[in-house]
């Protein structure tokens, strides 16, 4: 295999969980041009790998002209290509990149007759009913080549300098605390946020905000905002890439957010994680741990801990439900995390500050 293509069509946090899958395909075939193809705006993580050529951004929505013009670009240009999702799109894109293809489909569609029939190899996902980590499930992707049980390593952007003004107020050992979730059903509520930082911050703490400039983000982070002040509270949301981003969370001391990419990011760097989990089951989507080694994660726990993760849920029987929050759809609420307390979240943040996570 000199040139393979790896397709995610996913978003970021899903595109960071790639990694593996790539470093273990670089180790399986340390000569061949390995390439990654997905959509425009979520491939950012990937930027600087070492393990990659190439990157190869599409918009989200393609059209008749802008699938025309991909299969121009793609047309057989490389000897294996590696589909890390079940969608449509991934596998068209394989099959015009290809001769062989390995492939994951889902465990019961009406798609699955054709996408098996284009796969040479194809893995079957539970999805969210399943037991196996995505980063696991991804590497069975290689096993027709002889990789099986690999204990490969998340790995993050490399890092970059900070700004020299958020440099010279950052003291060591900070706490880093994301808010912002993409989705309304994976949103821990951002006024449980600001009394988390309240309280971490009449405790000495130095807190650091981070997130995207953008609406949803930034309505997320302006309650929290407004639970301190400089340098104590230091708010850097819109003013840093992935590679600062890396930076800040090596250097501190505990990270805090909900289920979303960035809390991906942060596992991957290897800063304590105290991740906030709601329908999500752990089992599939828990941030992977920093370091190479097997992960496995209970579906169901109040709180677990496995190498530098930290996943909290709520003692709900529906709890992990697998589904977009209650009402299963992305603007849907969530009662498990509506259960979740800022007490509840500073006990557990305090704990890990105070040594060493177990597990």
């Amino acid at each position: 295999m000199n040139r393979i293509l790896i397709v995610c069509t996913r978003q970021i946090g899903d595109v960071l969980l790639t990694t593996p899958l790539i470093r273990a395909a670089r180790l399986r075939w340390p000569d061949a041009t390995i390439d990654v193809a997905g959509f425009a705006g979520t491939l950012g993580m990937l930027r600087g790998n070492p393990d990659i050529h190439q990157l190869i951004e599409s918009p989200p929505r393609l059209g008749w002209a802008g699938f025309r013009d991909l299969a121009r670009r793609l047309w057989r240009r490389y000897d294996l290509a590696l589909v890390t999702q079940p969608s449509d799109r991934a596998h068209l894109i394989a099959w015009l990149a290809a001769p062989v293809r390995s492939g994951v489909v889902p465990e019961s569609s009406s798609s699955n007759w054709w996408k098996r029939r284009l796969l040479t190899h194809a893995v079957v996902s539970r999805g969210d009913l399943g037991t196996e980590h995505s980063v696991q499930e991804k590497l069975r992707l290689l096993e027709p080549w002889g990789v099986r049980g690999a204990a490969v390593a998340v790995v993050p952007p490399p890092g970059s300098d900070l700004p020299s003004a958020l440099r010279d107020t950052l003291r060591p050992g900070a706490i880093v605390v994301h808010a912002p979730s993409m989705w309304p059903y994976k949103q821990w509520a951002p006024e449980k946020f600001r009394e988390l930082v309240e309280a971490l911050l009449a405790r000495g703490h130095q807190v650091v905000l981070t997130g995207t400039g953008g609406a949803r983000d930034q309505a997320c982070i302006a309650p929290v905002r407004q639970a301190g002040a400089a340098p104590q509270l230091l708010d850097v949301s819109g003013l840093l890439d992935f590679n600062q981003l890396v930076t800040l969370l090596r250097g501190a001391a505990l990270y805090i957010g909900p289920d979303t990419s960035v809390s991906h990011l942060a596992a991957a760097t290897g800063v304590p994680v105290l991740a906030i989990f709601g329908p999500t089951n752990p089992q599939r989507w828990a941030p992977w741990p920093g370091g190479a080694q097997p992960v496995f994660f209970q579906r169901r726990a109040l709180g677990q801990t496995v190498g530098n993760v930290t996943i909290l849920q709520d003692s709900l029987p529906c709890v992990p439900c697998g589904r977009a929050g209650c009402e299963d759809h992305l603007e849907s609420r969530s009662d498990c995390l509506i259960a979740i307390t800022p007490q509840r979240v500073l006990a557990q943040a305090l704990q890990l500050l105070s040594g060493p996570p177990a597990g």
